[in-house]
C-alpha cells in the first residue's frame, strides 16, 4: 500500500462566481477518487486572501525514494539522542520482571 501525502491547489483569479465554480468544478474532475478534498479561504486583509483545496494523493516514487533515503539517518539520530539523554541522566535499563501481588484487605 503506497503512502498518502496531503497536497494543495490555490484558486487564484476568479473574477465571477460563475468562473469560480466552473474553476473548483474543474479541480474536482481532475482529483482521484480517495482525494477526500477540502475547501478553505486562507489569507489575510493585508496580503489578501485566496481559496485552497487540499486533498490527498499517493506518494510519488521519487518521493518514496527520498523518504527512504532520509528514514534510516531520521532513525540512527533519534537513537544517538536516546542514547546520550540516557547517558546524561544515568540511566540504566532494568528487565522488567513480573512481580507477585498479593492483595491485602484492610477492614
Amino acid at each position: 500500500m503506497s503512502r498518502l501525502v496531503k497536497d494543495f491547489i490555490e484558486v487564484k483569479d476568479c473574477g465571477s462566481l460563475d468562473d469560480l465554480i466552473a474553476r473548483l468544478q474543474e479541480v474536482r474532475d481532475g482529483l482521484p477518487s480517495h482525494a477526500a478534498p477540502e475547501v478553505r479561504m486562507r489569507g489575510d486583509d493585508i496580503f489578501g486572501r485566496h481559496i485552497c483545496v487540499s486533498f490527498l494523493r499517493e506518494q510519488t516514487e521519487d518521493e518514496a525514494a527520498v523518504d527512504a533515503r532520509y528514514a534510516d539517518a531520521y532513525r540512527q539520530s533519534r537513537e544517538r539522542e536516546l542514547s546520550r539523554l540516557q547517558d546524561e541522566l544515568g540511566f540504566c535499563p532494568v528487565p522488567q520482571q513480573p512481580v507477585a501481588r498479593r492483595l491485602r484487605i484492610v477492614a
